[in-house]
């Protein structure tokens, strides 16, 4: 039985993950508001929102996880080779609107997108209060790539990325991991299974650990310096 959230109730608690649906993998309670308050409560508990237009709010947390240890980033030759040649620029924080509408743009090979303008508004809220963090990358001037995410404690969940230009997204997530890896993050989260994700070293773990990775790396600081560039 899924759980029913009141959307005038922000602090509601959650059911626990483990209560999530085998199927859909994860589906766990549905409804609730896009609040600060309730979306920085889920994400403390491995729990994120995924709906379509037209749907109520759903929220899932799925078994296995995808994450990624920073220490174990893969980046593979080629990679590393366009990297030292420099041709993008990459900062953090610069525009983050920008990076979400990059985002929410649709794909080629989809006809609509998940971002929805009350999620849109969501996440800019969450940045504008210091939570959440955009990485951008840059080709002559212009925004090519990018991605962003939700950062607690010694945590970063990722959310989305998009590219214009051929290896940019690729190149703002090395970035941003390299970076992360400095200022003591010790997890990242990817959500589901990607097989472009796994090129980079994520790693698929069971639910219940992710959980107890994340009661104790969100309450853990990280470097002073982080988010400061």
């Amino acid at each position: 039985m899924l759980t029913l959230l009141d959307p005038d109730d922000p602090r509601q608690p959650f059911p626990p993950p483990a209560k999530a649906l085998s199927e859909p993998n994860g589906l766990l309670a549905v409804g609730g508001d896009l609040s600060p308050t309730r979306l920085l409560k889920a994400y403390r508990q491995g729990i994120f929102p995924w709906y379509n237009p037209g749907e109520p709010i759903l929220w899932w947390s799925p078994d296995p996880r995808l994450v990624l240890f920073p220490e174990r980033l893969k980046v593979s030759r080629s990679l590393r080779k366009l990297l030292r040649k420099g041709e993008f620029e990459v900062s953090f924080d610069r525009d983050f609107e920008a990076v979400i509408d990059g985002c929410a743009a649709p794909r080629p090979y989809e006809s609509g997108t998940w971002i929805t303008p009350e999620m849109r508004a969501a996440y800019v809220s969450l940045h504008r209060q210091g939570h959440a963090h955009s990485v951008e990358c840059w080709y002559e001037g212009g925004l090519v790539g990018g991605l962003y995410g939700v950062a607690i404690g010694q945590v970063f969940y990722g959310e989305s990325m998009f590219y214009r230009k051929s290896n940019a997204s690729k190149v703002a997530f090395v970035i941003l991991v390299e970076h992360l890896r400095r200022w003591n993050y010790r997890l990242i989260d990817c959500q589901v299974h990607t097989r472009h994700l796994q090129r980079f070293g994520a790693e698929e773990i069971p639910r219940d650990r992710f959980t107890a990775l994340l009661q104790r790396y969100c309450a853990a600081p990280c470097a002073p310096e982080a988010w400061r560039l």
